[in-house]
């Protein structure tokens, strides 16, 4: 068995890719289909949001506890575990015969979703050490931005071809797949910990993260008055302020938030947020412009973000290359700026009814924001210890996570209040905001480390 299987590193690095791809296609290949599938089950659109909603704040669930988990239990186990659950609610997803069935399937999914990406990428990283991660860039690319930009075109073209429910059934037999080699190649690791399970943390971050996520996701298109809306926002407001303030004093918190002081880690985590919110919020409006505005079909609008895909894989091949010459902060800084510039051109009147000129700045997204997004991944974690890691990822992953959710409420909240061209324009003003905490990134990357002498 050991020579059909790949060695340990390759198993990890392909587990890892099957399972963040299905996670990361999952976070946008819904959209173009929302109005499809509201009209199947007879339902509103603003009624066909609440597949997308169950799924993000079933994911804020359980973000909190992921790096606890795997480091008592095990990555490997955990990740399985999730993935298994994920695959299945896949499948459930696909047969549901009604909203409320989709909706609770989603979240389902949503709530394994939480868990495989923070403890994947843990595996991932205690697999390679600081010094080979650069390598990691051809990998990382693909769950992490690629995955979301191919969501919209595949999304619109299975709903267009096969039906909505191909969106989930594509899952099943990769899932399965990746389920049987993890369970033949990965290692187990348990970090162990001696301390007590942060019960007060739990049940503070948890609902905290809850309540919001379901307040952005529901709040612009019901009104932040809204009863339920507003409700969880100031509930879920009060609980996040009270769980920092206890995470911080607290002996063995369920967040490592006094992670964040370390000036890398630190801005790095500050940027997942400004990046991804403007990610999430591009993919989100942009397809919404072509159909609502334009009448162009789900096929349609989702082919229109797929230039972003190859633009990605050119970025990858860019980190590769420049990484190790021009460093993190060099490499980042004029990539986001330039990032900014074409969501602002985007955002032009006149410019979306063009063709070739959506697609060209589209391809320039996927180019210049991948490389800032894979700069930050693979220099984030340079001085976070192997014993840290798992705490590390699941709070970038929180933050990226919640970034993202509120880049989709402001841009919903934006489109609702002006244009979906202003939205646009305000995805624009992130990728500016966020230029400022990359100059904190090192200005070189970590170096091979000595052998010693015999």
């Amino acid at each position: 068995m050991s020579r059909i299987l790949p060695g340990p590193r390759t198993c990890v690095v392909l587990v890892y890719t099957a399972a963040m791809c299905m996670n990361g296609l999952d976070s946008t290949i819904v959209n173009p289909a929302l109005f499809t599938i509201a009209r199947d089950f007879g339902q509103p659109v603003s009624a066909a949001n609440t597949v997308e909603t169950a799924f993000l704040v079933a994911l804020a669930l359980t973000l909190p506890v992921a790096g606890r988990l795997g480091d008592r239990y095990g990555t490997k186990r955990v990740f399985l575990g999730a993935l298994a659950v994920f695959t299945a609610a896949s499948a459930a997803c696909g047969l549901a015969w009604d909203l409320p069935s989709l909706v609770v399937a989603r979240g389902v999914q949503g709530l394994a979703g939480g868990l495989l990406t923070p403890v994947g990428m843990t595996l991932l990283f205690r697999a390679f050490p600081p010094h080979e991660r650069v390598k990691l860039s051809k990998v990382l690319i693909v769950p992490t931005a690629l995955m979301p930009a191919l969501g919209p075109p595949l999304g619109g073209f299975l709903t267009a071809h096969l039906s909505w429910h191909w969106l989930f059934f594509v899952n099943v037999p990769v899932g399965a797949a990746a389920v049987a080699l993890g369970a033949a190649g990965l290692r187990e690791h348990v970090e162990g910990t001696d301390a007590a399970f942060d019960r007060t943390g739990f049940w503070l971050v948890t609902p905290a993260l809850g309540l919001l996520t379901y307040a952005l996701g529901f709040g612009p298109t019901r009104g932040w008055a809204d009863p339920p809306v507003a409700v969880a926002t100031v509930l879920g407001a009060a609980l996040l302020m009270a769980a920092v303030a206890h995470q911080l004093r607290a002996p063995a918190p369920l967040l490592r938030l006094g992670l964040l002081s370390d000036r890398v880690y630190g801005a790095a985590t500050v940027l997942a947020a400004l990046t991804g919110a403007g990610l999430m919020g591009v993919l989100f409006v942009f397809p919404l412009l072509y159909q609502a505005a334009l009448g162009a079909s789900a096929l349609d609008a989702g082919l229109s973000v797929f230039p972003e895909a190859l633009g990605l894989m050119l970025a990858s091949q860019a980190v590769d290359r420049l990484l190790p010459r021009l460093g993190p902060r060099l490499l980042t800084v004029p990539a986001l700026a330039l990032a900014a510039a074409v969501f602002a051109a985007l955002a032009l009147p006149g410019v979306a009814e063009n063709v070739w000129a959506v697609r060209a700045l589209m391809f320039a997204i996927g180019l210049v924001l991948g490389t800032a997004v894979l700069t930050i991944q693979i220099a984030g974690f340079e001085g976070v210890s192997p014993a840290d890691t798992g705490h590390a990822m699941g709070l970038f992953q929180i933050v990226r996570t919640v970034g993202g959710a509120l880049g989709i409420a402001l841009c919903a909240a934006v489109a609702h209040a002006s244009s979906f061209r202003a939205a646009i324009a305000t995805t624009a003003a992130l990728l500016a905001l966020s230029a400022f905490p990359a100059t904190r990134l090192p200005t070189t990357t970590p170096a091979t480390p000595q052998e010693s002498p015999a």
